[in-house]
């Protein structure tokens, strides 16, 4: 038998309605008693056994479990065992007519109960014990959903970071690196075969050919791709902020130092660490990068202990090591140690045949990015595009198209007028004047060079408005175009 009674809440009470709280007890004095405390704060059910006040259970959800210690067909601290497994976040307390010291202990550690309620009980007191212990509730009710909510981001972030790493390896795939060129061909069928491999590689060429593309699709094609890639430009730091970043440091170990901090070595652990700009490294820095590759190991500032790592390397630069070695400004050890397998990357200009894929694949890119819609190329521009040095290699050529397509406008092709001055050049027709009024070569050298040098002086001021411009544009000091005006007799160079 149940009852029920009061519909006022505490302030405590969430916005549903005041608490449910269960009495078991097979005395009715003590239930009514308890009914009459608590029923104008709670809703209040009542049971005198264990099966009933389990019957409640199943249909209400209950906050707090008052029950005897001595029930009908089981003991107090079994029904409240069974409370747990039906409503593990139910706040249970006991009701106690003797001081059974070892029942007690096993109803507090097995029944796992907030507290016991001696008889009789001071209502006030009582009352107290019961705000506090829903208090309780209310803090493991959150507790719960804050579990659950975290949980639930969890899985989100695990499935936001699948999603962020299949796109990682898709973006860095070889087939997302573009060129079907010979020279091109020869890079990949390298890459396939090293990238299942753990040897260290270096990546030479010019700047801006994509050295650090093929070092991503390297370590994204191979088994360490769950890992992480870190990559560190060694030209870009002073040395000691060098040393901290690849090797970590410990707390003092320098002005500033003011916590550890791992190296990207110790983050890199199982995965590939790429050093861009190898040639840049001091001896110091050479002789810690040897102990690495040999042994494994790294030391960070102001520790005294050494820890092993399980890193790939791969390195790349622009500059000619063997040049570097021969003249003792590198380390030769160091050299053969990254030069297990070297793949040179090869110029934009001597892979031209690659530069129409390249350039729609930057349009479209940039089409994406800056909400435009051009459609491709026309020929004149295309056909100026691939007979371009392309002295900064691709990176130039994906700089030009990102102009392009910024200040295209309406504009849906990309015409010859729209690059810029550098790639387009001078106009034929100016090609043309300037072959016209130019004199016939002159067969004595120096007479030949003198000429050269006074239009192209004469030039270089009637473009720029000032001697001071002019100098500047032909790379000579203002002092020297004057002493050279004067030599070849331009009177008219000699003022601004």
């Amino acid at each position: 038998m149940t009852a029920e009674r009061g519909d006022a809440p505490l302030s405590a009470a969430d916005a549903a309605g005041p608490y449910s709280i269960l009495i078991v007890d097979d005395e009715e004095g003590i239930l009514e008693s308890l009914e009459l405390t608590l029923g104008d704060d709670y809703r209040v059910f009542t049971a005198k056994n264990a099966q009933q006040g389990l019957e409640v259970l199943e249909r209400e959800k209950i906050a707090l479990v008052i029950a005897d210690q001595v029930l009908p067909g089981m003991t107090g601290v079994e029904f409240l065992e069974k409370v747990i497994e039906r409503n593990p976040t139910a706040i249970r307390m006991m009701l106690t007519g003797y001081a059974d010291v070892a029942s007690l202990v096993r109803a507090v550690n097995e029944g796992r109960i907030y507290r016991y309620v001696s008889k009789p009980w001071d209502p006030d007191e009582l009352r107290l014990n019961v705000r506090r212990a829903l208090e309780s509730y209310d803090l493991a009710s959150e507790n719960v959903a804050l579990a659950a909510a975290l949980r639930e981001a969890n899985d989100r972030l695990r499935q936001e970071n699948l999603f962020l790493r299949r796109e990682v390896e898709r973006r860095y795939s070889f087939e997302n690196l573009i060129g079907s060129s010979a020279a091109m061909e020869r890079v990949f069928e390298v890459m396939e075969k090293v990238a299942q491999t753990d040897a260290t590689v270096l990546l030479t060429g010019e700047t801006g050919t994509g050295k650090d593309l093929v070092a991503r699709a390297i370590h994204y094609a191979g088994p360490r791709k769950q890992a992480r890639f870190v990559a560190q430009n060694c030209g870009a730091l002073p040395d000691t902020l060098l040393e901290s970043e690849l090797f970590g440091h410990r707390r003092g170990a320098f002005t500033g130092a003011h916590e550890d901090k791992k190296g990207l070595f110790e983050v890199a652990h199982g995965g590939t660490i790429f050093l861009d700009e190898i040639a840049e490294t001091n001896p110091g820095m050479q002789v810690r990068l040897l102990r690495v590759l040999q042994d494994g190991e790294i030391r960070s500032l102001g520790a005294s202990d050494a820890r092993k790592v399980d890193v790939r390397v791969i390195a790349a630069t622009n500059r000619d090591l063997r040049r570097m070695v021969q003249e003792g400004r590198f380390r030769e050890d160091l050299f053969y140690r990254l030069r297990v397998v070297e793949i040179g990357i090869p110029p934009l200009r001597e892979r031209r045949e690659d530069i129409p894929a390249l350039a729609h694949h930057f349009l479209e890119d940039a089409n994406k990015r800056m909400g435009r819609h051009i459609k491709g190329f026309t020929n004149a521009a295309m056909d100026r595009l691939v007979a371009h040095e392309w002295s900064g290699n691709v990176r130039e050529l994906e700089n030009e198209i990102e102009r392009i397509v910024a200040l295209a406008g309406e504009a849906d092709t990309v015409t010859l007028d729209m690059l810029s001055e550098h790639v387009r050049g001078r106009p034929a027709a100016d090609d043309a004047a300037a072959t016209a009024a130019a004199p016939e070569a002159d067969p004595d050298l120096n007479r030949a060079v003198d000429d050269l040098k006074r239009r192209m002086i004469l030039r270089a001021i009637e473009e720029t408005g000032s001697k001071s411009k002019a100098a500047e544009r032909l790379g000579i000091p203002r002092q020297s175009l004057q002493k050279m005006a004067k030599r070849l007799g331009l009177r008219d160079a000699d003022a601004d």
